[in-house]
């Protein structure tokens, strides 16, 4: 039987610490006189009740397995995103499947929006918006396990396990809560240092928070309509977004690392070939689609940019990049499907899975030549067991999977084949931005209802990386635990 009382402990504790931050906001309307009561009420009332559930169960000593993990991981996902969803629908007038997508959208950094107009918005809801992702990026469980002693440390591990995005089950310390807390204060630190540098170079301090938030987690919800293209004759802010992208893109535990070890840290197999392909990429973005009428520098800028953008998944656009080509496109779409550095804040596949993926075929072409040999995989001087490569192909079976339902369904609904396609991949990816409909100068709002829960839904199981979703549908798994 599933734990009820600990699952129902864990989220109300993790919906405490949620639900004040989103008082910020609420806070940010009242100074610049905006209405804010409806949503004040709302915000308090679940923040009320949440404080309710976790008094009531404040001596139940919790009791966490790999079930009660999964279950409160999805839950939380879908919980967060109606209380993420309520500001928007009672402040901005669309209705609330479009304000649940934008709130999964938000807290799975995402960054797909379905607001055509985003410098119309009050401040208080381009601050929720951001704060969503930001919350997001680091992951809701290590935010719980990070912030709350009373989580039992031999469940905590598999809550970790349970959300695999947001963080690697590797640990600096020997107390996984204090491998989250220090995680929350990397993040942190890398934030602050975000919003400083942004507004050294003109930003001022309320657009300088937001996209910090927007970048550090790789979410991609800006201030602006046009994006960082709003900024796009400021070298300054477009560099210094590129580097806090990039350094998103990476694992957080290696940042850990660097504060006590240096550089060194930061030399992983996984690293060395994620920073390859954002300079390989860009590079040949930049001669895909030079034409003469900018200058090379401008070109490489803005390849840079987009390919950081979109590998990392943050989903920042500094111009229209789906009108460079079709070399272009290929390339950006190739960017698409790899994403980051596992134990990032990004969302796709990630650069390790590659790497054990074609090292592994390079290992059967070796075999097939000398059945004899025994031969391993290794990363970073470290076997990788059979397992963790059976994992590794189930997950792009899955992935791959979830991605083809979504484009036909889609498909099926009638839109065209590039907006079927790349929705599919950007949803599943957590990336944004894709193509056609959904181009980085359009945004989600035609989808019905139904559509937005669809993807919604597609946005949770990529978060998710597949298999905390899907282990939700397998007998076995309600049986065995």
């Amino acid at each position: 039987m599933v734990n009820i009382k600990s699952i129902l402990k864990f989220t109300s504790a993790v919906g405490i610490v949620v639900f004040l931050l989103f008082l910020v906001p609420v806070g940010l309307g009242y100074l610049d006189y905006e209405n804010i009561d409806s949503t004040f009420i709302a915000i308090s009332s679940l923040l009320l009740l949440n404080i309710i559930i976790f008094l009531s169960l404040k001596n139940y000593k919790m009791s966490f397995g790999m079930k009660e993990s999964i279950v409160s991981v999805n839950l939380i996902w879908i919980l967060l995103g109606i209380g993420g969803a309520l500001p928007l629908f009672l402040q901005t007038g669309i209705d609330f499947s479009s304000a649940f997508f934008e709130a999964i959208s938000g807290f799975t950094t995402t960054g797909a929006t379905v607001f055509s107009d985003i410098e119309d918005l009050p401040r208080n809801i381009l601050l929720h918006r951001s704060l969503m992702h930001w919350i997001g990026g680091m992951g809701i469980i290590v935010l719980g396990v990070g912030l709350f002693p009373l989580i039992n440390p031999s469940g905590s591990l598999s809550l970790f396990k349970a959300e695999s995005t947001g963080i690697s089950t590797d640990k600096i310390t020997p107390r996984i809560k204090d491998t989250a807390s220090k995680l929350w204060g990397v993040y942190l630190l890398i934030t602050i240092a975000n919003i400083l540098c942004l507004k050294f170079f003109g930003m001022n301090w309320f657009d300088a928070v937001n996209q910090a938030f927007a970048t550090v987690s790789t979410g991609g919800f800006s201030t602006k309509n046009n994006s960082l293209g709003f900024w796009m004759n400021n070298d300054g802010i477009m560099w210094t977004t590129i580097f806090f992208m990039v350094i998103s893109g990476m694992n957080f535990l290696a940042h850990i690392r660097f504060l006590s070890g240096g550089l060194k840290s930061y030399n992983l197999e996984e690293v060395k070939w994620y920073l390859f392909l954002v300079a390989a990429l860009s590079l040949l973005l930049t001669f895909a689609h030079f034409n003469g009428f900018s200058t090379l520098y401008q070109d490489f800028m803005n390849s840079t940019f987009t390919i950081s953008s979109i590998m990392t998944t943050t989903g920042f656009a500094s111009t229209d990049y789906s009108t460079w080509g079709n070399a272009s496109i290929a390339l950006v779409l190739v960017a698409m499907i790899i994403g980051a550095n596992a134990g990032s804040t990004a969302g796709g596949p990630k650069v390790i899975r590659y790497i054990i993926f074609f090292k592994n075929i390079s290992l059967e072409i070796r075999r097939a030549i000398k059945p004899d040999s025994i031969i391993s995989i290794f990363i970073d001087e470290k076997p990788i067991k059979s397992n963790i490569i059976s994992s590794i192909f189930g997950f792009f079976s899955l992935y791959m999977l979830t991605i083809f339902f979504v484009m036909i369904y889609l498909y099926a609904r009638g839109y065209d084949e590039m907006t079927s396609i790349s929705t599919a991949m950007t949803t599943v990816g957590n990336v944004g931005p894709g193509f056609s409909l959904v181009g980085p100068a359009e945004n989600y709002t035609f989808y019905a209802w139904y559509d937005k829960i669809v993807l919604s839904i597609a946005m949770i199981i990529g978060r998710l990386e597949c298999y905390t979703v899907f282990i939700m549908l397998s007998k076995t798994f309600w049986k065995k635990f």
